[in-house]
């Protein structure tokens, strides 16, 4: 097969990727071989790439937005991890997401918060994932995937739109309330749909004039620069640019008890809070971590029921270093999906 690996992690323009081929790995006990249909291309994979993120794995395959067709399974694949999990059979279609192992003994398991396992691991980060033609998943943690959706729409649905889901829930969103969205790139224009979809009022702070575009054609009742005052105060609001500096705006933005949520893994520095202008009156700011598997089944069985409108850009699977510089330079909207 064929592929790409994190060799040289440093600037994208600097060709941290080396595209190489090798044998298809056989899965392990538990695990599913899958066909890559589609992969998205998505920032953290950036950050492994580029060294934002501290390397788990040398070499790494990066991706994570993974959509594919069982082609084998390991031995114990089936009904892993008990009745809850679901059973998968060759030929099947299922999606390979982010959170690829947790412990489930330790007290963040035991409660519900398998996101914060210390002992989780992630596709693309600490074993291979999507940017190649073949990868293997644990079987406990494939998914199922929701019909109506092309591969190359479905894909980003498995972290833009996963982590979505969970920074509006970190963000506390209330019924009918006033959200702002600040970057708006593959996750943001996903999760925007579904506050939108509850009712949420929202508006939108963007430096990209083809973003506010489609802002505006989604329905956002307020677009404008990415560090401008909306016209309202906001009860939440999220941070999806990877820029700690719109974390001051944003706060400011916020009225009387209201949540920030930062949806990325990685964030630039954060400059120094005054608190009267940015904290008091009960404002938050939370960080969101990954996700649990519920999150992914109840985001998927949403996007199931509620068309989802997925802005993609499509590159084959050999110019995928191209698609991670185009998406360090702000050169498309919405999200790129790699097609082998």
């Amino acid at each position: 097969m064929t592929g790409w690996r994190v060799r040289r992690p440093g600037p994208i323009d600097g060709g941290p990727l080396d595209f190489v081929r090798e044998a298809v790995r056989e899965p392990a006990a538990g695990e599913l071989s899958v066909r890559v249909l589609a992969c998205g291309v998505c920032r953290t994979d950036l950050h492994v790439a580029e060294g934002d993120l501290p390397v788990h794995r040398p070499g790494v395959v990066p991706g994570h937005e993974v959509v594919g067709e069982v082609v084998a399974q390991g031995p114990g694949s089936a009904g892993a991890l008990g009745s809850s999990a679901p059973e998968f059979a060759v030929g099947d279609r299922v999606g390979i997401a982010w959170l690829r192992h947790t412990c489930g003994i330790c007290r963040y398991c035991l409660r519900g918060a398998e996101n914060l396992c210390p002992n989780s691991e992630y596709t693309g980060w600490d074993a291979d994932g999507g940017y190649a033609e073949y990868a293997t998943v644990p079987a406990a943690y494939a998914h199922r995937l929701p019909d109506g959706y092309s591969d190359m729409e479905t894909a980003p649905l498995l972290c833009a739109g996963i982590i979505g889901y969970r920074a509006l829930q970190r963000a506390d969103v209330p019924r009918g309330g006033r959200l702002g969205i600040y970057g708006f790139g593959g996750s943001a224009h996903i999760a925007a749909q579904v506050a939108l979809a509850r009712g949420a009022e929202v508006h939108v702070m963007t430096r990209d004039r083809a973003a506010r575009e489609l802002a505006a054609d989604l329905g956002a009742a307020s677009v404008q620069g990415a560090a401008d005052r909306p016209p309202v105060q906001l009860d939440s609001a999220i941070l999806f640019a990877p820029v700690g500096e719109l974390v001051l705006p944003a706060l400011e933005a916020l009225d009387r008890g209201g949540v920030l949520a930062i949806a990325g893994i990685h964030l630039s520095d954060i400059p120094a809070l005054n608190y009267q202008r940015h904290l008091f009156q009960e404002r938050e700011i939370r960080s969101v971590t990954a996700n649990t598997r519920a999150d992914a089944r109840e985001f998927l069985a949403l996007a199931g029921e509620h068309r989802i409108h997925v802005t993609t850009t499509g590159y084959s699977l050999g110019t995928a270093d191209r698609a991670l510089a185009d998406l360090a330079h702000g050169r498309f909207t919405g999200a790129a999906v790699l097609i082998p």
